[in-house]
Order: C-alpha cells, then sequence, then structure tokens
C-alpha cells in the first residue's frame, strides 16, 4: 500500500501508543510518512472513532485461534494497548477532513477507498 501512497499523497498515520513504540512499527511496515502519536486519542475522539463491543473483539472465532496457537506452543503476550480502539481512515485536504470512514467491526478498514479517493482528488483541477 505505502508504494501506491508515494509520490501521490503524503501519508499521515496517528496511532495512541507512545512514540517510542510506534517508531520501530512504522519502520517494520515501512511507512515513509508521518507517524503521530496521540496517547490521549484526542484525534480519535474528534473524528468520533469508537471502542467496539468486546463480543466484537473477542469473538468466538478470535478466542478460538488464540486457543489453537496456544495448544501449537505459541507464546501469548498480553495486550498492552486497548484492543478495543477502533481505527479510521481519513482523506484530508487544505487542513480539513473532507473524508472519513469510520469502521463498523475491529477488521473493516477502507484503505483501498482511501487511496482511490485521494488519487480522484489528487487528480482533479485545483485538488
Amino acid at each position: 500500500m505505502q508504494q501506491e501512497l508515494d509520490g501521490a499523497v503524503p501519508l499521515v498515520v496517528v496511532g495512541f501508543s507512545p512514540a517510542e513504540a510506534l517508531a520501530p512499527l512504522a519502520r517494520y511496515l515501512g511507512l515513509t510518512g508521518l507517524v503521530l502519536s496521540d496517547p490521549d486519542r484526542q484525534l480519535y475522539h474528534r473524528l468520533g472513532l469508537r471502542r467496539a463491543p468486546i463480543w466484537q473483539v473477542y469473538s468466538p472465532g478470535t478466542i478460538a485461534r488464540y486457543a489453537m496457537l496456544k495448544l501449537r506452543g505459541a507464546t501469548l503476550n498480553k495486550p498492552v494497548e486497548d484492543t478495543r480502539q477502533m481505527g479510521g481512515d481519513a482523506l484530508a485536504m487544505d487542513g480539513r477532513i473532507k473524508r472519513l470512514w469510520r469502521p463498523a467491526t475491529p477488521d473493516d478498514r477502507a484503505s483501498p477507498v482511501v487511496i482511490a479517493a485521494a488519487a480522484l482528488a489528487q487528480a482533479r483541477p485545483g485538488g
């Protein structure tokens, strides 16, 4: 995905982990844009990004997957963050949010749509 964004629009990633935890993640994911830390989740709140209900995050399928991993000898680490915090995708232009995608479930993301919308916005005259 990063390759598709390079040269088209600047990518800004915001996470609620401390900056010292986000930096290695950004390197691992190959992110070349700006990576910001929002530990108080001020932006999350302003964008209306909600927390998922516990049954959505820890569904029977998720519990079964964790159980299978444990049976296979995997070490399961305790989460260090809020596993229920939902993310989102936004397209901002001229300092304003033009499109905002709030996921319905934890695995519902709009990344391909963001790329297409950003490319379309970039191609428009004055965009």
